[in-house]
């Protein structure tokens, strides 16, 4: 089993920037790819950006030019560095990770992490 923990939510004005984190643990051998999502109130979950083993990044087109997406393969860990914030960036964020364990291929999610954009 893969657990995910995320950090770095919070409250930030429009404009501002934050960093989330997400740490993966587990009998983990190899992460595909990792990234991030978000769901707002009312909302489906949607794809904000995802980073594969090798580098190669995908972003929703909505953030694009002011969220960038990085991992440290070694650490099992991703992070999403959020500048410019607007209000429709609202949400819960939640990290995704898939990949193999020592036993079998897994697919696991985060908590979730509350970002507020608010002035």
């Amino acid at each position: 089993q893969v657990q995910l923990v995320e950090s770095g939510g919070g409250l930030v004005q429009p404009g501002g920037s934050l960093r989330l984190s997400c740490a993966a643990s587990g009998s983990i051998f190899s992460i595909y790819a990792m990234g991030w999502y978000r769901q707002a109130p009312g909302k489906q979950r949607e794809l904000v950006a995802v980073i594969t083993s090798g580098g190669t990044t995908n972003y929703a087109d909505s953030v694009k030019g002011r969220f960038t997406i990085s991992r440290e393969n070694a650490r099992n860990t991703v992070y999403l560095q959020m500048n410019g914030l607007k209000p429709e960036d609202a949400a819960v964020y939640y990290c995704n990770a898939h990949g193999v364990t020592t036993e079998a291929d897994f697919g696991s999610w985060g908590q979730g992490t509350q970002v507020t954009v608010s002035s």
